[in-house]
């Protein structure tokens, strides 16, 4: 008898919202190296849900075995974190904000593994309480993180800065070391950490740069930067998304055991 594969673990993937052309045609994008990075680096398969409400997070939840949110050109809306808007020149996603923090909440509550990433580690942050600077670089002995406007994508993507990772945490053993180089490509960052996450990387400048939730039953990760960029190429990058396949293959399975005795 013939055997078939294993069905590769499904991830869902919020999309962003464009306007995009002369005639401010709206778009759902979603970027291909997020996407890439789940195919290759945790051998699992992109899934996205075009115009998914958070009404239907608990459904959506049900077929697919984790969470990744991406970063993405739009900041979270500070009005999640009682601010008002500092600088209106700068892109909002309302839409994928109804969707995205309520969908935190969710994957936690039902034990689904989640990485953030960029935006997305900015919205866990948000979702479970926390603020962010809305302009990191003009907040005093904070450092600039953005990336240098005008470089080639290799560049922009390359080791920026060194991170200090928490000593006997999951990105130290990732990164085979208490200290990493990593990529910086963001204008905002944490404010004030939520009270249910544990950081576990920071900037030389003190400005926390990943974090685990605390008490989450399953993977629930979030970095600053983009392990996403040529994964497989870094160690650290790779094992990230390597130990978060690992996650999506226990939740695959649990899923068919549930499906089997029910």
């Amino acid at each position: 008898m013939h055997k078939f594969p294993a069905p590769l673990p499904l991830v869902w993937l919020p999309a962003d919202h464009r306007l995009l052309g002369a005639q401010a045609m709206p778009y759902l994008l979603l970027g291909d190296k997020y996407a890439r990075a789940v195919k290759l680096g945790a051998q699992a398969q992109p899934a996205l849900f075009p115009l998914a409400e958070a009404a239907q997070i608990e459904d959506l939840l049900a077929l697919v075995d984790g969470v990744l949110l991406t970063g993405s050109p739009s900041n979270v809306h500070p009005a999640h974190f009682d601010e008002e808007v500092h600088d209106p020149a700068l892109p909002l996603d309302p839409a994928r904000d109804a969707l995205t923090l309520a969908l935190v909440r969710a994957c936690l509550a039902q034990g689904v593994p989640l990485l953030g990433i960029c935006r997305g580690f900015q919205e866990i942050n948000v979702a479970l309480g926390g603020s962010l600077h809305q302009t990191v670089h003009a907040v005093p002995g904070l450092m600039d993180h953005r990336d240098p406007e005008g470089l080639p994508l290799e560049q922009q993507y390359g080791p920026s800065h060194p991170v200090r990772l928490a000593p006997g945490s999951a990105l130290a053993q990732w990164a085979g070391a208490e200290q990493a180089m990593v990529n910086s490509l963001h204008g905002q960052g944490i404010g004030r950490l939520a009270p249910s996450l544990r950081p576990l990387a920071w900037a030389e400048d003190g400005l926390v740069e990943a974090f685990e939730v605390q008490g989450a039953t399953e993977f629930a990760y979030a970095v600053q930067w983009h392990p996403e960029w040529r994964c497989q190429e870094n160690p650290f990058y790779a094992a990230t998304f390597a130990a978060f396949g690992e996650a999506l293959r226990r939740r695959q399975q649990h899923r068919q055991t549930h499906r089997r005795t029910t």
